[in-house]
């Protein structure tokens, strides 16, 4: 006698579907919230040797480079910030502009920035969200003065620290090339100088070697990112610099993208952390 076969389950197939349709929503949901809820605050630490041939060898200036905090209400994420990049110990801070979005911010971005801690100084230069909130300039200059941070418009200020005679070069926002042009002539040669632009497109054909580091911020690192793809959005004048460490112009000046502190339009990051920078200077030469 020949046995019956068991007939399939109808529900086999559509149990299987509904298992992907779950597992991919679980998915989905769960890159939801690592995009708006622990990407944005999973700061990270980015560690920088730049050698210095200008400096004695065994001479040593440790910098930190903070962009685009894009403060609204002061939160305690920014605070963490603040102690954390205080604990790097650091000779130098380095800040490159879009400090906030709205004029009506700027009281929590010096509650932000009075936190921060460097013997030898701290150094901004101001980005395109304090020029569309109309406080770029001379009031944001007297702000900044106020919690001892200096606001470099166009121009050089020489500081000394880890036994190194450093230039820093702040380019303002907005900025001809003549600006530039100005500006590069004021470094001096023997110097170690470090210019200091909140967007990374500029003229680079136009460096003629004096300076030694270029630190930037303004693209955010994309924000969102996406494995094999380009950035899905990039501001204006970025030209193709996202993030990281690049070799510009004819001597091959190495120039810093720094991925930001905060979000800007949508409080979203995937794949790109934010960001503080360590730049370790390192002197080089040989009597």
């Amino acid at each position: 006698m020949k046995r019956k076969k068991t007939p399939k389950s109808p529900t086999k197939g559509l149990s299987r579907r509904r298992f992907l349709q779950w597992t991919g929503l679980g998915l989905g949901g769960a890159a939801l919230g690592n995009a708006f809820v622990r990407e944005p605050t999973a700061l990270q630490i980015e560690r920088v040797d730049i050698p210095l041939p200008k400096a004695p060898a065994g001479t040593r200036v440790r910098i930190v480079q903070l962009s685009d905090t894009h403060i609204g209400p002061f939160r305690p994420y920014f605070r963490r910030v603040a102690e954390a990049a205080n604990a790097l110990q650091p000779d130098i801070i380095l800040l490159t502009g879009d400090y906030i979005e709205e004029s009506r911010n700027l009281p929590g971005a010096l509650e932000f920035l009075q936190l921060l801690q460097a013997p030898a100084g701290i150094f901004a230069v101001q980005g395109n969200w304090e020029y569309w909130a109309r406080i770029e300039g001379e009031p944001l200059r007297r702000q900044f003065k106020k919690i001892d941070i200096t606001l470099l418009i166009n121009q050089r200020e020489d500081v000394q620290a880890g036994g190194i005679e450093l230039s820093l070069l702040g380019l303002d926002y907005p900025s001809r090339e003549s600006d530039f042009l100005a500006l590069q002539e004021q470094a001096d040669p023997r110097r170690a100088n470090l210019l200091l632009s909140h967007v990374p497109a500029f003229n680079h054909e136009k460096l003629d070697g004096r300076l030694d580091l270029i630190c930037c911020g303004h693209t955010h690192g994309g924000q969102v990112r996406l494995p094999f793809l380009s950035p899905l959005y990039l501001p204006r004048y970025t030209g193709g610099f996202v993030s990281g460490l690049y070799r510009v112009g004819p001597t091959a000046t190495p120039l810093y993208v720094n991925r930001g502190i905060g979000t800007s339009l949508l409080p979203v990051r995937f794949l790109c952390r934010p960001e503080i920078t360590l730049f370790d200077l390192v002197g080089t030469a040989r009597n």
